[in-house]
């Protein structure tokens, strides 16, 4: 019932909360993964192996998490799995061998995927009724999270076990997600656009009619924006794994000036996060988009192909600015116009390109070089743009 709904911005904050806690526990994991593999006795490859069941737990369940959605809501959704992320972060460190590892974490990885979801399609819904682009900040609350969850790792690290620390995060899940949880299940948002008439069913967005399939165009559109997602991903997957060693190895830099390159890009991506409503607002999704796009194309061909450090760090910056906006615009509008279908088909392209992006440029290393296996993301940040620009007729406004 409306009397009960909470004000819009306080169900704001809730879901801001969630999506920092989302980036905070998964950074908290992280951090302890060269502690846990120490433990486990894995080697490099039976540790890669393992860390494949948090990607294969998070695509087998967006799909799922959709549906689920759809049926019982995306507000309630989001706690379930808040629930299962917090509890599940505590068993790595429980763990003893790579395979044993390799399930916990499809466990990890199934949570993972399914709250990020939820939380975007109550997002999307969000968005439907406030009108204003604000999926971007969103986002940055997860950027920030994730920066505050692996800066707090670093400085627990010496202090505290890896079970001690990551059953810590566990109890700061929970205690956030029964705090948060509340009013997040008082509120069921009928979408304006649908206000006039018939209400919408739980997880239903404003681009949707109730109960009615996408029709072929629709759902062809929420696979492009779904290469959109791809293309930023695969960028995010890439200056994640591979930058560092760029610089150390190609550049010639110390150990410590390496590190720097990806925070240089986390943080730019995360100030361009907290900018993008405003950005949004003023030029528009299809310019965003475009801009973003040729923007970190220029900077990862910088990056990629500088003489100097200090020029490949200011091409790290400019990359994350530029990729900032664009997962965020990508999802909003395949919720908008699919609903939570539309959230797990662009979120699991999405996670597919950040998957595919450290082997594929692995292999193009082992080719060609580094340097230029980096290229590729400049190439797909400009395939984003062009495909952004293609589609401004149809949804992205």
């Amino acid at each position: 019932m409306p009397g009960h709904q909470p004000p819009l911005g306080r169900l704001r904050a809730v879901l801001t909360a969630f999506f920092a806690l989302d980036g905070f526990v998964f950074a908290g994991w992280v951090v302890r993964i060269p502690a846990i593999k120490h433990q486990t006795g894995a080697s490099a490859s039976g540790l890669g192996l393992a860390l494949l069941g948090v990607s294969a737990g998070a695509v087998i369940t967006m799909t799922l998490t959709g549906r689920l959605c759809r049926r019982y809501g995306s507000h309630r959704v989001t706690i379930i799995c808040a629930v299962l992320l917090s509890l599940s972060v505590a068993l790595p460190p429980l763990t003893h061998s790579a395979p044993t590892l390799g399930a916990v974490l499809l466990v990890f990885g199934a949570a993972y995927g399914g709250i990020n979801v939820a939380f975007n399609s109550a997002a999307v819904d969000l968005i439907a009724v406030m009108r204003r682009p604000i999926m971007p900040s969103f986002h940055a609350a997860f950027s920030l999270g994730g920066m505050v969850g692996a800066g707090l790792g670093g400085l627990v690290a010496g202090r505290f076990t890896p079970t001690q620390h990551l059953l810590g995060l566990t109890v700061i899940g929970l205690v956030m997600t029964a705090v948060a949880g509340r009013p997040l299940l008082r509120c069921g948002l009928v979408p304006q656009a649908m206000a006039d008439g018939e209400a919408a069913a739980p997880g239903e967005t404003a681009g949707q009619a109730p109960g009615r399939r996408p029709d072929r165009r629709t759902r062809g559109l929420v696979v492009v924006f779904g290469l959109i997602a791809l293309c930023t991903a695969y960028g995010e997957g890439a200056m994640a794994d591979w930058g560092a060693l760029h610089l150390e190895q190609d550049l010639g830099t110390s150990a410590a000036l390496a590190a720097a390159g990806y925070s240089c890009f986390a943080l730019a991506m995360t100030l361009g996060r907290l900018t993008g409503t405003t950005l949004l607002e003023r030029l528009g999704r299809t310019r965003t988009v475009v801009a973003g796009g040729a923007i970190a194309s220029a900077g990862m061909f910088l990056a990629s192909l500088a003489p100097s450090a200090w020029a490949a760090l200011l091409g790290f910056a400019v990359t994350g600015l530029g990729l900032a906006n664009l997962f965020p615009v990508a999802v909003e509008r395949a919720g908008a116009l699919a609903g939570p279908s539309g959230v797990a088909v662009a979120s699991t392209l999405g996670y597919g390109g950040m998957l595919l992006g450290p082997p594929a440029i692995g292999f193009m290393a082992d080719w060609f070089s580094l340097p230029v296996a980096l290229t590729s993301v400049a190439v797909l940040a400009a395939i984003a743009a062009a495909v952004g620009f293609a589609t401004r007729g149809s949804a992205v406004r």
